[in-house]
């Protein structure tokens, strides 16, 4: 008797050692999981000091829930890229992200999200998106991490000029 005979039928959970496994993302389980309620933008003062302290044609990610809540992630090159994978340049351990999730692009002072096929989707504001230009206060979600985006003060004064 082999192992395949061995075990029940519909066993798909079964792998032999050796045997190469997928990876994959879970979905959210609940329509309720992605409704949109925005996180008041009430910062501590060592945040505020982060943001103050940006230099032009940076940016700043605040991570509001989730497990890494409270980090910041400074946003400084051209690309950084978001995911499950070990080298994304903001690491997110959980298997709502996908491997390569999203990736952040900075032409000058003008930041824009742009989602990497990710099954559970990138969120700016509450609403899905293929790509969208991030502005200063907006709220992003990343499988279940919810994040704001500010700019560097400087750059916000000047697209008000």
């Amino acid at each position: 008797m082999t192992d395949s005979d061995s075990r029940p039928a519909g066993d798909a959970a079964f792998h032999r050692p050796g045997e190469q496994r997928h990876d994959v993302t879970q979905t959210f389980g609940h329509d309720s999981d992605l409704s949109f309620v925005p996180f008041g933008v009430e910062l501590t003062e060592v945040e505020q000091s982060a943001i103050a302290a940006l230099p032009s044609g940076s940016a700043l990610l605040l991570v509001r829930s989730g497990a890494l809540a409270g980090a910041r992630y400074l946003l400084d090159t051209d690309v950084t890229t978001v995911g499950r994978h070990p080298e994304a340049d903001i690491f997110f351990d959980d298997v709502t992200v996908s491997r390569r999730h999203a990736e952040i692009t900075r032409s000058g002072t003008t930041f824009e999200i742009i989602d990497q096929r990710s099954l559970n989707g990138t969120y700016v504001n509450g609403e899905r998106v293929d790509r969208s230009v991030l502005e200063d206060g907006s709220e992003l979600r990343v499988g279940k991490f919810r994040l704001n985006f500010f700019v560097a003060p400087v750059d916000r004064v000047a697209a008000n000029a």
